[in-house]
């Protein structure tokens, strides 16, 4: 299965929602949507991983590569895990849990609390 990435603009924000596994094969594709929205002047993004079923260690490199080009550039990533991803059930929350990693991203339930200035994350 491959995954796709749709861009959407949600005040200041950009939501790239993703579909699919993220995997070796895919990684390269989600690097490059972070890049492209950067590069476009594009400093807050969300990544929407609510419908990714699937993620390996190279899916996790892209998120942690995601995560240090926002900062770097001043900018903030947030995340969106699968249903029941932010409390224990998706394989994506699994895997970054099992990697440590889980706890470097600021994740919310959806995209209109992540876009929300008001609204605080998940805890991990």
């Amino acid at each position: 299965m491959t995954l796709t990435v749709d861009e959407a603009e949600q005040g200041s924000w950009t939501v790239l929602r993703m579909s699919g596994e993220l995997d070796l094969v895919s990684s390269p594709v989600v690097r490059q949507s972070v890049h492209d929205a950067v590069a476009e002047g594009q400093h807050d993004v969300v990544l929407d991983l609510s419908e990714v079923f699937f993620c390996d260690s190279s899916g996790v490199g892209v998120l942690i590569a995601s995560r240090r080009l926002m900062k770097s550039c001043g900018g903030r990533l947030r995340l969106i895990l699968p249903a029941r991803g932010a409390e224990d059930g998706s394989h994506v929350n699994k895997v970054l849990g099992a990697l440590g990693v889980r706890r470097l991203f600021d994740v919310y339930p959806d995209a209109l609390s992540a876009t929300d200035e008001k609204c605080r994350p998940l805890s991990a």
